[in-house]
C-alpha cells in the first residue's frame, strides 16, 4: 500500500515528508526547465562575444545587421554600409549571421 498518499488518522500527525514533497518537486522542475537552460544560453552568448573577430557578420539586439570592423574592450565597431560605421556595445551583439543563407 502507498502510505504516503493516505490521509492521516484523526488525532495523528501528518508525515513531514509528504508536506514538503510538492514544494521540493516544484523547485526541481523550475530549475531544470527555466534556470538551467537560461544559464546555458548566457554562457554560450558570452563565449560568442569573446570569440568575435574582424570581418564577422553579426546582428545587434536592435536588429542592425553589420560586419565587425574593429573590436575594443567594451564596444564593437560595425560597418553597416559603405562609409557607415556604428559603435555598438559588445553586450548588444547577439547573433552571428555568417552561416545564414540569404533570403530570396
Amino acid at each position: 500500500m502507498n502510505y504516503l498518499l493516505m490521509a492521516p488518522q484523526p488525532g495523528a500527525e501528518q508525515n513531514p515528508i509528504t508536506t514538503f514533497l510538492p514544494l521540493v518537486l516544484i523547485i526541481v522542475v523550475f530549475y531544470f526547465f527555466m534556470i538551467r537552460p537560461q544559464v546555458k544560453r548566457q554562457k554560450e552568448l558570452k563565449k560568442f562575444r569573446e570569440s568575435l573577430a574582424k570581418g564577422d557578420k553579426v546582428v545587434t539586439t536592435g536588429g542592425i545587421y553589420g560586419k565587425v570592423a574593429e573590436i575594443k574592450e567594451n564596444y564593437v565597431l560595425l560597418q553597416v554600409d559603405d562609409n557607415v560605421k556604428l559603435r555598438v556595445d559588445k553586450s548588444a551583439v547577439v547573433k552571428d549571421m555568417s552561416d545564414v543563407t540569404p533570403q530570396k
